[in-house]
């Protein structure tokens, strides 16, 4: 007798419905799984005989054929141990379904004993049913709160297979979860305030205006200048994420595995601080099957790299594509994945290999050789692509008690947002979170545009800085968030002058 439940399967972000068809044939005792299944589906041959048998529901003594269709996408995971044990017991005839149930989804994997554990992906499968018309899921209780979170699914949480069956023969019905309403994001605990870091009135500045207009920046300065502390603090001024944001990252987080129970939504803008250790794979994703590196999981958020150029020189470089285009692409041989990279990049390094290079107390012990070397570590394209470049310089020591009032993160938060309603205004159809340092050349024409005078001083400042045509255009949008934290429509000689600054 054949069977046919249905599952998912994941390829990066987006999702693949598959049919769990079992045949039960009188033969040999012998349990085959086909359709491109992984080891770990391989391994839930046994999962699942062990699930059942404990349980004591019945698992054929027969051959047993189990294909994951379609064949040509490859199935990895746990995710199919209760679809395969569903499709099983209706092959063998022992689980009547309502005609609804037939058409449900089934994710969850099985522990020896029955009972259900976690799997990664439920809030991104909920939102995937949601779009194909399909309105029930079945899937782990720890699971259920993250999926809960799509409207028009009907989500049942599933503390064991036993506890399935039992609903599904009308014995003992599991509830639906109620549909919880999505709302737009929190903003952002940060473990500093503004008001927190002594002087450095360029570099906060510099910070306000990178969250202002999204921009990159890059901040340069010897040892214990507070240019860590500055990234963390920048948290705190980068304004909550909108509802369709939330989503969007949690849809990531879900993927990856990092939601958790207790939390199964990223409310905030992730902050991600990867070390200089750190792999190309890790960075920018990869493995086997492409997994989302760090700078998909920093997506409309935050990626700080500390000691820039000490990160290896394949992992500066593979940043140069997803910087400009937003998102990356993950190649292998088993097949190519494409992740979002949408991110504020926060980079952080010393002047040389001491780190002392213009302090004024303490001397540099580097040789002009190690110096040039130091700076080629990072490369003139990748440069090119950080809009801010921002000099840090030590606080003096009189300052660093003294009780000096500053301005908060709260009073810089309220002129990023005001910036932001500005920016959403004039890119009403561009996506969510489409700031000026996203703008193409057709929109600087359009949004940015200069007076004779000003593009005057701006064209003589680019010939005398030999500045590329990147830097030119980026200069302008950095103008234009400069206009609109002042309210200004219009971008002034004032606005290009300070943008200046930071190339």
């Amino acid at each position: 007798m054949t069977s046919k439940v249905f599952s998912v399967a994941h390829q990066g972000l987006h999702c693949q419905l598959v049919e769990v068809e079992t045949d039960v044939s009188r033969h040999l005792p012998a349990f085959i799984l086909v359709g491109l299944p992984d080891a770990a589906v391989q391994e839930a041959r046994e999962r699942i005989r062990s699930a059942l048998e404990n349980t004591h529901l019945p698992f054929p003594r027969s051959k047993v054929t189990v294909n994951l269709a379609p064949a040509n996408v490859r199935k990895e995971g746990t995710l199919y141990d209760l679809a395969i044990a569903m499709s099983i017991l209706r092959a063998e005839d022992a689980l009547p379904m309502a005609e609804e149930d037939m058409r449900a989804v089934y994710l969850g994997e099985l522990s020896l004993s029955g009972m259900l554990r976690s799997v990664k992906g439920a809030l991104l499968t909920a939102a995937f049913l949601k779009e194909r018309g399909i309105r029930r899921l079945y899937l782990p209780a720890a699971n259920a709160r993250e999926a809960a979170y799509i409207e028009g699914v009907a989500v049942y949480p599933v503390s064991s297979v036993q506890e399935l069956v039992s609903h599904l023969i009308g014995e003992r019905a599991i509830e639906p979860l109620s549909h919880t309403p999505l709302d737009k994001g929190e903003q952002a605990v940060s473990q500093f305030d503004f008001k927190e870091v002594r002087g450095q009135a360029q570099a906060k500045r510099a910070l306000e205006i990178a969250a202002a207009g999204g921009h990159n920046i890059l901040l340069r300065g010897v040892p214990g200048s507070g240019k860590t502390m500055l990234a963390k603090a920048f948290m705190s001024i980068l304004p909550e994420p909108s509802v369709d944001e939330v989503l969007e990252v949690s849809k990531i987080y879900s993927y990856a595995g990092l939601l958790a129970p207790e939390k199964p939504l990223m409310s905030e803008r992730p902050f991600r601080s990867p070390h200089h250790t750190a792999s190309v794979a890790s960075i920018v994703g990869g493995g086997t099957w492409p997994k989302p590196g760090e700078i998909t999981l920093a997506h409309r958020g935050v990626l700080f790299l500390d000691e820039f150029p000490e990160f290896p020189r394949s992992v500066l470089e593979s940043l140069r594509q997803p910087l400009e285009d937003k998102v990356v692409t993950v190649s292998r041989v088993s097949g190519s994945l494409q992740f979002p990279a949408h991110f504020l990049l926060i980079a952080a390094q010393n002047p040389c290999p001491c780190g002392f290079l213009g302090d004024i107390e303490r001397d540099c012990i580097c040789t002009p050789f190690q110096r040039e070397q130091y700076q080629r570590r990072v490369s003139g394209p990748l440069l090119d692509r950080i809009d801010l470049h921002v000099s840090v310089f030590p606080v003096k020591r009189e300052l660093l008690m003294a009780d000096i009032s500053a301005e908060t993160s709260e009073h810089v938060l309220g002129r990023v947002r005001a910036a932001h309603i500005l920016e959403r205004a004039r890119f009403a159809k561009k996506p969510n979170w489409f700031l000026n340092g996203d703008m193409d050349h057709r929109s600087l024409k359009r949004f940015a545009r200069l007076d004779a005078g000003t593009q005057k001083i701006l064209v003589d400042a680019a010939k005398k800085l030999q500045l590329s045509a990147r830097s030119f255009y980026k200069i302008i949008k950095i103008a234009r968030t400069i206009a609109d934290l002042a309210g200004r429509s219009a971008i002034q000689e004032q606005d290009v002058l300070e943008a200046l600054q930071y190339r």
